[in-house]
């Protein structure tokens, strides 16, 4: 049995267990998980799920959603269970094992009108691919390439429906002209920064299903003061 850690979010009112070793969640998905805003009694679907954070951190902030989490990966599908289950959520979390490219509306009693997902985000081929299996799917396009969770989120969606991702600012002009050509047109961006002295590091963007052209360029996200504290922001989206 792979050892795991009990790491505990919002004054310790939610605890997310994940491998040592393995594939660990990052504050993006924190971050994105906060960028979200969904309607009191939609469903959400999270692509990608992993250990069931976005899932968990979004019933804990909106307690009248439920949410669907997909992950292909069975070990984390399976901790996903459990940490939903050790949080008290199984009556609004489903986690659905599934490959996402092969995930259909009637698979999630669909369409929905939210999608959300941190999907892998470097290119095959491009820099070291992890010699840990679970972190490699999770970072590189192994399993899934962009434009197949575009593909993916756009066919789980009502029309106007909403998408939300997060993605290394690097790849900003691949996401903007993937979400286009894909029908989920960008419509709301925040540059995602370390420090304030420091260039973005990541982008979220949330965009609409068959959306009219319009992006709203919101203020920039510092994760970090100079000194290596949080900023407030980041503060209070891992505060209750």
């Amino acid at each position: 049995m792979v050892p795991l850690t009990h790491d505990h979010f919002f004054d310790g009112k939610i605890v997310l267990n994940q491998p040592n070793t393995g594939y660990r969640f990052s504050i993006d998905s924190v971050i994105l998980s906060h960028l979200v805003c969904p309607e009191p009694g939609e469903t959400v679907l999270d692509l990608g799920t992993g250990c069931g954070v976005i899932p968990i951190m979004l019933a804990f902030r909106h307690p009248n959603i439920h949410v669907i989490g997909v992950e292909i990966q069975s070990t984390l599908s399976h901790l996903a269970r459990q940490n939903v289950v050790a949080n008290r959520m199984a009556d609004r979390i489903v986690i659905v094992d599934k490959d996402m490219s092969h995930l259909s509306p009637a698979d999630i009693e669909g369409p929905l009108n939210l999608v959300v997902t941190n999907p892998p985000y470097r290119k095959r081929g491009s820099g070291r691919i992890n010699a840990d299996s679970q972190r490699a799917v999770a970072r590189h396009e192994l399993k899934i390439d962009l434009e197949s969770v575009l593909l993916t989120a756009r066919r789980m969606l009502n029309q106007s429906g909403r998408f939300y991702i997060i993605y290394p600012s690097v790849r900003t002009v691949d996401l903007v002209a993937a979400m286009r050509s894909t029908g989920l047109e960008p419509k709301t961006l925040t540059m995602i920064h370390s420090r304030p002295a420091s260039s973005a590091r990541l982008v979220a963007i949330m965009g609409t299903k068959g959306g009219r052209p319009g992006l709203a360029v919101g203020p920039p996200l510092y994760l970090y003061h100079g000194d290596g504290r949080y900023t407030q922001a980041i503060e209070a989206m891992l505060s209750a």
